[in-house]
């Protein structure tokens, strides 16, 4: 039986979502983030050790302005609000992508909530935001300056310090990676869904778990 210490999270069709439910692109993303709560919760119940989410790519830049506004309101909100109640639940938060880039106060509350849960270890949340993999890839390469190895360059990496994902789920009906672990994912068992992220529910989520407990997994061998 495979074991399963990373899980990944493309969470797409929250927007799609709202406007399915005639309540807008926002109201979507507001109940994508319950979502997400869901799966932490049910993560720690599966005694899975990390799971990643891709909460805003680089890319995600070129959407409407009052949409990422809303985005970023919505983060700073609930880490002003759960901050608190997030290292209570034993939860060690992380952040993969550009922190730089963020509005100060999304900033200021991450880098708040990252010192706060560091010594956590019931779960490692990351949270993929202002990221792009083939930016991290390109960064870590230029860290490398001289006696470039492959084990320096993985460290280099945001995920340096753990192991890959076993498994990416991608919800909202699309078949690709979008810019997110090109390098990670190499060997990740890819499981597309065509249910939109707020539909995502536990038995969804188990359902995953079990199929790839059963895949022979070979790594280029037979």
């Amino acid at each position: 039986m495979n074991k399963v210490n990373h899980i990944a999270f493309i969470m797409d069709g929250n927007g799609r979502w709202g406007l399915k439910k005639k309540r807008g692109r926002n109201f979507g993303h507001l109940k994508g983030l319950e979502t997400v709560k869901k799966v932490v919760i049910n993560s720690i119940k599966l005694n899975i050790p990390i799971v990643t989410f891709y909460v805003f790519s680089s890319e995600n830049w070129k959407r409407p302005k009052v949409e990422i506004n809303f985005l970023f309101k919505l983060i700073n909100q609930y880490f002003s609000k759960e901050i608190e109640n997030v290292n209570n639940q034993g939860i060690k938060l992380n952040i993969l992508g550009e922190l730089n880039g963020l509005p100060i106060t999304v900033r200021n509350n991450l880098k708040k909530c990252i010192q706060l849960t560091k010594k956590n270890k019931k779960i490692t949340v990351n949270l993929a935001i202002n990221y792009g993999s083939k930016k991290e890839i390109f960064y870590a390469l230029k860290k490398q300056r001289a006696g470039l190895s492959l084990k320096k360059f993985e460290k280099s990496l945001y995920t340096g310090n753990m192991p890959n994902p076993e498994i990416l789920i991608r919800t909202g009906g699309h078949k690709r990676l979008s810019n997110f672990m090109l390098w990670q994912l190499a060997y990740t068992e890819l499981f597309f869904i065509n249910k939109l992220w707020p539909d995502f529910k536990k038995k969804d989520y188990i359902s995953i778990i079990k199929k790839f407990e059963k895949i022979k997994r070979n790594f280029g061998s037979i």
